[in-house]
């Protein structure tokens, strides 16, 4: 089968590459389909690959040895999932499981490590988004720390909202308490609060964004900062946040 055009990819990173460089790489890429629930990165299992989000959400899960677990980073079409066989390791403290279905590149860490090697802008592309993803990571830790539950929720939305085509986010309300690190009824309170705004309207698995506006004033200021700083260390995304 015939392997597409650089720019009919949505991936931002395989987009970005060079020619040359996605040329080279582009022969090392095999489709894989995500579906929910899935784990294409098991927490302290040697990596295989590492894989280009097409299409869907990927949430990087941590998990303590007596089971408490919340969502600490997530990747979509701006990224790639097993970024410790990028920065020298070969497997990660948290599982990359899948939230939404969708598609991805795999590409086998051998061709990474010699991709790695053979080309410096690869090498700089990848530890920029490396750069970008920490920056997520430290703020999800500052938004559980020290904002409201309505304001986080709003911003996982907005996260999710930006890693999507169209306005309706599958989920549900047992999912976001897991990836919040709160109890249901609470995500179920702000969720009715949001509807009841006209933000968001819910059915059953599913959340439609109906006022991204507002849902930007709700989430305030613990929306935002990540995505700045990947449009500046990688170029605009297709979505830029107001902030």
């Amino acid at each position: 089968m015939k392997q597409p055009l650089q720019a009919t990819y949505r991936n931002r990173l395989l987009v970005g590459f060079t020619p040359a460089d996605f040329a080279w790489v582009q022969n090392h890429l095999t489709p894989v389909v995500l579906r929910v629930g899935d784990v294409p990165m098991p927490a302290a299992t040697p990596l295989t690959h590492v894989y280009f989000v097409e299409q869907g959400i990927v949430s990087l899960v941590a998990r303590s040895s007596d089971g408490e677990q919340a969502e600490i980073g997530l990747v979509g079409y701006e990224g790639v999932v097993g970024l410790p066989l990028i920065l020298g390791s070969d497997r990660a403290p948290y599982d990359g499981q899948v939230q939404m279905a969708g598609l991805a590149w795999a590409m086998p860490a051998e061709a990474l490590h010699a991709m790695l090697q053979r080309s410096a802008a690869f090498s700089e592309s990848l530890l920029r988004y490396a750069q970008a993803s920490a920056v997520q990571v430290a703020s999800t830790a500052l938004a559980n720390a020290r904002y409201t539950l309505a304001a986080r929720l709003a911003r996982w939305l907005l996260m999710c909202h930006d890693r999507v085509e169209g306005d309706d986010l599958p989920t549900t309300h047992r999912f976001l308490s897991v990836m919040l690190g709160v109890n249901r009824t609470g995500v179920s309170e702000a969720m009715a609060a949001l509807e009841r705004a006209g933000v968001i309207a819910t059915k059953r698995g599913t959340i439609t964004i109906r006022d991204r506006e507002k849902l930007i004033a709700q989430a305030g200021a613990c929306y935002g900062m990540p995505e700045v700083e990947y449009d500046r260390l990688l170029g605009p995304t297709t979505s830029t946040p107001t902030v």
